[in-house]
């Protein structure tokens, strides 16, 4: 017997809808596999010159602003658990066209986020035959990440599960040799004082020449690594009990991933302790000659191949989030509805919008690393500013929860502190990247212009968390 698809009361079919069914595990697992730890590595010679030779307190200062950001990212969620992000939270707590813009400029951190692990993948792959045009990796690896997202984001997250414990393994050992060396007395610039004294030496933190405003600097390069963290709140139409389960995970896997970077910055801040241009040239290509410092021939070579493993896995992470992104905009009809709110009603995944992110990962060909990690940066900030001001809007504004102390502690105190933290980092921000951002969001508010009809109107919105 042939069975017909249930339908509504109007006789249409039921509208596709994105599916509940990832647990805390599976959200974790997703972001670190997007912030992708091995990324540690790709940093280190840009964030070490930007911050004068101390790239473990940028990762500190990086951290304080993620973590405290990471809260109001939890409060935002639990009342308003939407794919949209800070593009939602700003739309429904700030204002309509607030969340338009914040939306538009977001997407410099989310559409460009797949295109740095295909430049990382091209690099690592060219570092092992060099003879191969680079074009045919940057095809290859956009269509097996667009591949794999189009069959969902629990697909992703068990793809991602084996890549991520592989990673740590791989900067456990690594870190390891590094200290083993340096207890033997050497660095990449000799031999150590015969007491070892640098090896737990305070210098990778800080000395007498550091300068704050260029620890503020690195962390600025950094917020790109943390970039995941946020990244997880567009899956809370996907997660089960999410206004539980994600803030756990947004602040839990920021949390481990700073723990991580910072130890493992310590020890190769140690090993690689002058101007990173002695070292490493280009500054953004680092990986290859860090793991050829400390390896034989045959780490380095699998360190690579399993590099390129591991940054695919954060792109397909960072492919499934600017895809939700999206297609949350789309539903809205700030966009266009029926291409960008399109949902597949046998992959329940955001069809379109993957494969439109994956037609625009192949730009890798023609960018470098450095430039798309400093507009990255833009996005995030932008992202995390507006997040920490939705919160006083929310709840201390609108629903008037500024009488107790606990309150206004987590609705007035704790968001000022992340926006102060960001705003620091702002102060910081790469000027070529700062330029090509306002650019991109003065035709952002064209665009808003042309929607609203000269913002006689605000601009369009989903009403179902409202």
């Amino acid at each position: 017997m042939r069975i017909t698809p249930l339908t509504n009361l109007s006789g249409t079919k039921p509208t596709a809808k994105l599916q509940k069914n990832l647990v805390l595990w599976h959200i974790i697992i997703i972001g670190l596999a997007y912030i992708q730890p091995l990324t540690l590595f790709d940093t280190f010679g840009l964030v070490s010159e930007r911050s004068g030779g101390h790239v473990p307190t940028s990762y500190i200062f990086a951290l304080v602003a993620i973590l405290l950001t990471s809260i109001s990212y939890g409060h935002m969620i639990k009342r308003y658990p939407s794919s949209g992000s800070a593009y939602t939270y700003a739309q429904k707590s700030i204002h309509p066209n607030v969340g338009f813009m914040v939306g538009w400029s977001s997407w410099l951190d989310y559409l460009l986020s797949p295109l740095v692990n295909i430049i990382l993948a091209d690099i690592y792959l060219r570092a092992l035959f060099p003879e191969v045009n680079n074009w045919l990796w940057v095809i290859g690896l956009t269509a097996l990440m667009t591949v794999i997202n189009l069959f969902g984001a629990r697909f992703v997250a068990r793809f991602n599960s084996t890549i991520v414990v592989i990673q740590l393994g791989v900067i456990f050992y690594f870190v390891y040799q590094v200290y083993t060396l340096l207890t033997q007395g050497v660095y990449a610039d000799g031999t150590l004082n015969p007491d070892k004294s640098e090896l737990w030496s305070l210098t990778p933190f800080w000395n007498d020449m550091t300068s704050i405003s260029a620890l503020i600097g690195g962390a600025t390069v950094l917020c790109f690594s943390f970039t995941g963290f946020d990244a997880l709140s567009s899956l809370a139409e996907e997660t089960k009990d999410a206004e539980r389960t994600l803030p756990k995970a947004i602040f839990s896997t920021a949390l481990l991933a700073g723990v991580i970077f910072i130890i493992s910055t310590y020890f190769i801040q140690l090993y690689f302790p002058s101007n990173p241009n002695t070292y490493f040239k280009p500054l953004d290509e680092s990986q290859p000659v860090m793991v050829a410092a400390i390896g034989s021939i045959a780490f380095k070579t699998l360190v690579l191949y399993f590099a390129v493993v591991a940054v695919m896995a954060s792109g397909i992470s960072a492919h499934a989030g600017v895809s939700r992104l999206m297609y949350v905009m789309g539903r809205d009809g700030v966009i266009n509805k029926k291409l960008f709110g399109h949902i597949s009603p046998r992959l329940h995944t955001p069809t379109y919008n993957i494969l439109i992110v994956g037609i625009v990962a192949l730009s890798a060909g023609f960018l470098d690393l450095e430039h798309i990690v400093n507009l990255i940066s833009f996005g995030a900030l932008t992202a995390f500013s507006f997040v920490n001001f939705s919160v006083i809007s929310r709840y201390a504004l609108r629903d008037g929860k500024n009488k107790s102390i606990k309150d206004i502690i987590n609705y007035i105190i704790v968001p000022t502190l992340g926006f102060a933290s960001v705003f620091l980092m702002w102060l910081e921000i790469d000027k070529l990247a700062l330029q090509i951002g306002l650019a991109w969001a003065v035709v952002g508010v064209g665009y808003l212009a042309y929607k609203t009809k000269g913002f006689k109107y605000n601009a369009p919105q989903h009403n179902e968390h409202e």
